[in-house]
């Protein structure tokens, strides 16, 4: 089943010109800046998300506990490269491979798209995780449920850091695993496997509005971490060297 995602409606119309890619149940939004858009991309976008897919899939049946744990997990020597990028994120944030994998294949088409085509922004989300690499600062709001602090707090992303990953974790909204209660966990890193994880991480240990504080001062003992904001209902923790702005 595909999930609306109405959080796309944040990026601006006239900057990107916009296609999703649908595969079984991968679900990618890709923005392109008009000058640089192709039609083809989206053939190419598409082709890679199967490949992806299927790598995985592939893996899985040599190695089930890989998509089942939510421990780090030590993968095969002889992997895919998807496989290892997520292992590898979720290794370093102490959580399953699977807490990764839609920042793996934000990164991984967004920077399959750069390689095949001359673009000068590129945008893919993959529910609410996302790759980007941007020639102008970008103002992103953060989804955050039910909290009266939805999309009223927003993190400038400058262009200067790009490419990085944004990436959004909750366990409130959505369909994706969390043990905790938090309404959003955004983490930015360079590495968008990595934000993801980081998400989960830092997700789980929110189960309170009174957790906020104390697990945001936790991200600090990780310098890839370059800004985490963390909502729990009424109570927002901020750190890291973005800019946050309120949205009226």
């Amino acid at each position: 089943m595909i999930t609306q995602r109405t959080y796309r409606n944040q990026f601006s119309l006239q900057r990107f010109c916009s296609f999703v890619v649908n595969y079984k149940d991968t679900d990618l939004w890709i923005g392109v800046d008009p000058g640089s858009f192709r039609d083809e991309m989206k053939e190419c976008a598409f082709q890679k998300t199967k490949e992806l897919r299927t790598e995985i899939e592939e893996y899985l049946l040599e190695d089930p506990v890989f998509g089942k744990t939510f421990e780090a997990h030590q993968v095969s020597s002889k992997a895919p490269e998807i496989v290892k990028f997520m292992a590898e994120a979720a290794i370093r944030a102490g959580v399953g491979p699977m807490a990764s994998v839609a920042g793996a294949f934000s990164e991984m088409v967004g920077k399959h798209l750069l390689r095949k085509f001359p673009i000068q922004e590129v945008v893919v989300e993959n529910g609410g995780d996302i790759f980007l690499k941007i020639n102008q600062n970008l103002l992103m709001s953060v989804y955050a449920g039910n909290s009266p602090l939805s999309e009223k707090i927003g993190i400038e992303i400058p262009a200067s850091e790009s490419p990085l990953g944004v990436c959004t974790s909750a366990g409130t909204v959505g369909p994706s695993v969390s043990l905790g209660k938090a309404d959003a966990a955004m983490m930015i890193c360079r590495n968008t496997a990595l934000a993801d994880a980081f998400a989960t991480t830092f997700g789980n240990l929110i189960q309170s509005p009174e957790d906020v504080q104390r697990v945001t001062q936790q991200t600090d003992q990780f310098p890839e971490i370059l800004s985490a904001v963390l909502i729990c209902r009424d109570k927002i923790g901020i750190r890291g060297q973005f800019e946050i702005k309120l949205i009226k």
